[in-house]
């Protein structure tokens, strides 16, 4: 009698099971359902841990590129993106205004690894793989934007319905501020009884609702972003006098040299601009490539700019430069959601700008017009201090695309670029193209290309075994207090290790100090505080300890601040965990 009432209740159960199931059946669906296929690196990040360790000095490869100490540093992680991605939720949460990535189009072509295989087009679970390999890293990436902060997606027909359903369920739909289609092969990709494809697609979403597409500049190129204000009220912008971009050269397709390809004369001393007067310094419109650009302005408006105070002389990293006040579009131009201009193609601006640079042919497929990605910086973030981050880096078209806007307008944005190592591609491709470009290289053809400056520090992720994020073992915490300090060194910004003994890290950068005491063991602790409280400069005091703020109150100063370790780290890997 007991056995016939549980099959009793178990029919009953199944029966109220399949309506459920008919229900859901009937129902209509919105936005994107997969069956989840778990990623063996996010599995293993719940026992094993990233942290960061600054590269290891070879042939070839120093860790430290600088080219001006009085600038910030720029960074390159080498590591599966989930890895470098986790290391920077603790340290650059909330940090990023803008991130642009070019992820695997997945075009069944087996350009990219899912749990250690390549995938290709035979794979039945091919586009839920991708989706499960995209929707890990777009929800870390996510908490790394400001609340302002923009992220723009490359992507073509193979996965774009998916990615852009896939987007508005992480960042929300309301938050879709664009997406562009950009020309990037005008001769075509040729398919099998298909439409050649010529463009690929930009998806722009924000963090946020204070998230927006920002205006640019008439001729980013080379105008600044400050504008100036005269004495009669009205506004203007400071533009370069050498032309840029279209139409600019000064030899035309007949051989025939433009009347605004002529010399003007500047008085070191005085600031004086003359067309007539032979001063002591004589400028041509030739850009730092050396090609020979014109004029904005024709000869005969030169001395009257010059007295009505429009136009001035100024020098610079790049030498003397003339600018004068332009008063046109100040409002900017709206960015379009066609990109049609020969610049922002991958064949003609990204291939072969690569090569040039590496000094070696085809070095790495599809690499992106680097007009391409200022633009969508423009696009996403007016912050001239802005971080911006890229964390399908590859050949380090991004990190190019950061220096050269610093250049253009002398803005202060900083990069981190983080790519995996397959096939030596980090250190042959993307490390060797940023510190070419940094500071300086030779093309294919001999010619000598000025470097446009900046400075590098290349990490690589590790992993620390702490048996379990959820229940960390001691010797876990540990283990992970030894091993964190370059991490901690970076979210404080003070990336040079200046002392390491058996009890403590020290770490001191940008005008203040990080200090990083391992033990259990507090016997040595008064030692270090007395040595860190003669510094006049702020300090971080990072105190191992079981549980949080148990020595905030006891050892904190007016120049010095007491944080836990190693709590608030494992904090931040157990949220991760929990997506």
């Amino acid at each position: 009698m007991v056995m016939d009432q549980r099959n009793k209740e178990l029919l009953k159960k199944i029966s109220e099971l399949e309506s459920e199931l008919k229900k859901v059946k009937r129902q209509k669906k919105y936005g994107l359902v997969w069956e989840d296929k778990p990623e063996e690196i996010v599995e293993a990040c719940k026992s094993n841990v990233p942290i960061l360790r600054l590269k290891e000095k070879k042939k070839g490869i120093d860790p430290v590129v600088s080219t001006n100490k009085s600038q910030d540093e720029n960074l390159l992680i080498e590591g599966d993106n989930y890895h470098a991605l986790s290391v920077l939720n603790y340290t650059h949460k909330g940090k990023i205004s803008f991130i642009y990535c070019d992820p695997p189009y997945n075009t069944g072509a087996k350009d990219w690894i899912y749990n250690n295989d390549y995938v290709d087009g035979e794979d039945p679970y091919r586009h839920t793989k991708w989706i499960s390999f995209m929707s890990n890293r777009l929800e870390l990436a996510r908490n790394l934007l400001t609340e302002d902060g923009v992220i723009c997606v490359t992507i073509d027909d193979y996965e774009m319905p998916r990615l852009w359903l896939l987007m508005e369920g992480i960042f929300g739909i309301d938050n879709h501020l664009g997406t562009v289609a950009i020309r990037v092969n005008p001769k075509g990709r040729m398919t099998n009884k298909k439409v050649s494809l010529v463009h690929e697609y930009a998806i722009f979403f924000g963090k946020s609702s204070v998230s927006k597409i920002h205006k640019a500049p008439e001729n980013p190129e080379d105008k600044t972003h400050s504008y100036i204000q005269d004495e009669d009220g009205s506004w203007s912008l400071p533009v370069n006098l050498r032309k840029q971009g279209v139409d600019s050269l000064a030899i035309n397709k007949k051989g025939k040299l433009s009347d605004r390809y002529y010399p003007i004369y500047i008085n070191s001393k005085t600031g004086q601009i003359s067309v007539t007067k032979k001063f002591d310094i004589e400028l041509l419109p030739i850009d730092q490539n050396g090609e020979k650009r014109i004029w904005r302005r024709g000869k005969e408006a030169i001395e009257s700019m010059f007295a009505s105070k429009d136009l001035w002389f100024k020098k610079t990293k790049q030498g003397p430069q003339i600018y004068f006040k332009f008063t046109g579009g100040l409002e900017g131009r709206m960015i379009q959601s066609l990109w049609l201009d020969t610049k922002f193609s991958a064949s003609e601006y990204g291939t072969k700008d690569l090569d040039e640079i590496l000094g070696k042919r085809e070095v790495f497929q599809y690499p992106k017009s680097q007009h391409a990605v200022i633009e969508s910086i423009i696009a996403g973030t007016s912050r001239q201090d802005a971080i911006i981050l890229d964390f399908f880096a590859g050949s380090g078209t991004t990190g190019h695309a950061v220096l050269e806007l610093n250049k253009q307008d002398e803005g202060q944005r900083k990069f981190i670029l983080c790519t995996n190592n397959e096939n030596n591609i980090c250190e042959e491709v993307t490390y060797e193209r940023v510190k070419r470009v940094m500071g300086g290289y030779k093309t294919t053809k001999g010619k000598k290309v000025d470097g446009l400056g900046g400075n590098l520090r290349y990490y690589k992720t590790e992993l620390v075994d702490i048996g379990s994020v959820y229940k960390v073992s001691d010797d876990g915490r540990i283990k992970l207090t030894y091993q964190a300090g370059e991490m901690i060194g970076l979210r404080e910004d003070t990336l040079n290790e200046i002392y390491r003994t058996e009890w403590w890290q020290i770490f001191e950068g940008n005008g203040k100090i990080t200090a990083i005491y391992f033990k259990e063991d507090k016997t040595k602790l008064p030692a270090l505080v007395g040595l860190l409280e003669k510094k006049k400069i702020p300090i971080v005091l990072y105190i191992f300890s079981w549980g949080k703020n148990e020595y905030k109150s006891e050892y904190s100063s007016l120049n010095i601040r007491v944080e836990d370790i190693p709590e608030p780290i494992l904090e931040v890997y157990k949220e991760i965990n929990r997506l």
